[in-house]
């Protein structure tokens, strides 16, 4: 896992949805950025895709801007940008969903999976990589967020993030 206090990397990724440039210093909050590393095909992004939808709305105010970024290869049809932006629009993201063709953001940020986060502060410093919670597919367990909504809800309030965290599990990055 990336060191906690690691700078956030720099990128420049188009929005699957209104074709727009986005960039870490635009897509970043007074207080923060969260990078959510996601696609559609993945069993795991699914299995928790709703409440990726409902953080996005729940926080949309909070100062901390949010994105995903997509950084597969597009040998699945599913991960191709004109099926991301359907996702998104399906799950009416509050949040812009970028393409990460290159997929140089994904290697500079150390993303491994799908989905896997990443929240920095408002100086770009890494508060919290891991987990969204304890619920996988098939485990019986239910989808709350609690473990990114413990670190962003810290963030918020200027307390210290838990340095206590799990790291994501899911689908490997599709690398070229």
């Amino acid at each position: 896992m990336v060191a906690l206090g690691s700078q956030a990397a720099d990128f420049r990724l188009p929005d699957v949805v209104t074709g727009k440039t986005v960039t870490r210093e635009t897509a970043a909050g007074p207080k923060g950025l969260l990078a959510m590393f996601i696609c559609r095909h993945c069993p795991f992004v699914k299995h928790v895709q709703d409440e990726l939808a409902k953080l996005g709305r729940d926080y949309q105010t909070s100062g901390v801007g949010i994105v995903a970024i997509s950084a597969n290869d597009e040998t699945n049809p599913d991960d191709r940008p004109e099926s991301l932006a359907e996702m998104a629009r399906e799950l009416k993201f509050t949040f812009p969903y970028l393409f990460d063709e290159s997929q140089d953001t994904a290697r500079a940020y150390d993303a491994q999976c799908t989905p896997d986060f990443f929240l920095y502060d408002a100086h770009g410093k890494l508060v919290y990589r891991g987990q969204l919670d304890d619920s996988r597919p098939g485990n019986g367990i239910p989808v709350t967020g609690k473990d990114l909504r413990a670190a962003l809800d810290a963030l918020i309030a200027g307390k210290p993030v838990s340095a206590e965290q799990r790291p994501s599990i899911g689908c490997n990055i599709k690398w070229k």
